[in-house]
């Protein structure tokens, strides 16, 4: 799949994953099992779900919607409709990712494991490397983060009924606090604080008043345009 040098930027791609951040969402996403066991539901159910879903929210959508009994369609429309959140991730990595001789079912596929975990490291490593080691390195990091999710997916489903239900619950915001971490590490400039902050502050509305899947985008185009407009207008002050 990847030439000699594409190798070798695939396997740094897969060490960095292991430096923390695929360690951070396998225990985040452990509790996936326990859901999983309580739709009555194999333990291959669980790590399936999560080599094909990946996100957790949409995983949370999934069993509970099998446990309740939802039709299969209605189903597939709503973890469907919680993906919708990931657009503006997807629209800013995979740009990064396109050179001159990517094909766009590479893209599609790289799609696929743009997630919280996945994102904010791209965004934080991509824009230092040359184009054509970004590919490599970004499939590297993204199959390790999800092939180590996959597993812990499954040990989860066996450790439920030794896992405390709180501890379980606290598992899943692990990947949240990594997120916010890992993006204020990334930051650059005013304009990145001040998406911070505002994504911060409209969050708890967003998720309120908007929600279905659409709360994130809502919050991206506010927060972060909001925060670009504001940078904009402060560098022609300035100038």
């Amino acid at each position: 799949m990847f030439a000699p040098d594409e190798r070798r930027w695939f396997f740094a791609g897969a060490r960095t994953a292991l430096t923390g951040p695929a360690f951070y969402v396998a225990l985040s996403l452990m509790s996936t099992g326990a859901l999983a066991r309580a739709a009555d539901l194999p333990p291959e159910a669980a790590m399936l779900a999560t080599a094909l879903i990946w996100a957790g929210p949409g995983q949370v959508l999934f069993f509970g919607a099998l446990a309740a009994k939802t039709a299969p369609a209605a189903i597939a429309f709503a973890v469907s409709l919680s993906s919708v959140r990931l657009l503006p991730m997807c629209l800013s990595v995979l740009p990064m990712l396109r050179a001159e001789k990517t094909r766009r079912t590479t893209l599609l596929l790289a799609a696929h494991f743009i997630a919280v975990t996945v994102w904010t490291e791209s965004l934080r490593r991509l824009p230092d490397m040359a184009k054509e080691r970004r590919l490599p390195f970004f499939f590297g990091f993204a199959l390790t983060c999800v092939g180590l999710t996959t597993l812990t997916s499954g040990l989860g489903y066996w450790l439920t009924a030794a896992l405390p239900a709180p501890l379980a619950g606290g598992l899943m915001t692990l990947s949240p606090f990594y997120f916010l971490a890992a993006t204020a590490r990334a930051a650059r400039d005013g304009s990145d604080w001040i998406a911070i902050g505002a994504g911060l502050a409209l969050a708890p509305l967003t998720q309120a008043f908007v929600g279905g899947g659409f709360d994130l985008l809502v919050l991206a185009v506010v927060g972060g345009g909001g925060a670009w407009l504001a940078s904009f207008y402060a560098r022609r002050v300035v100038a």
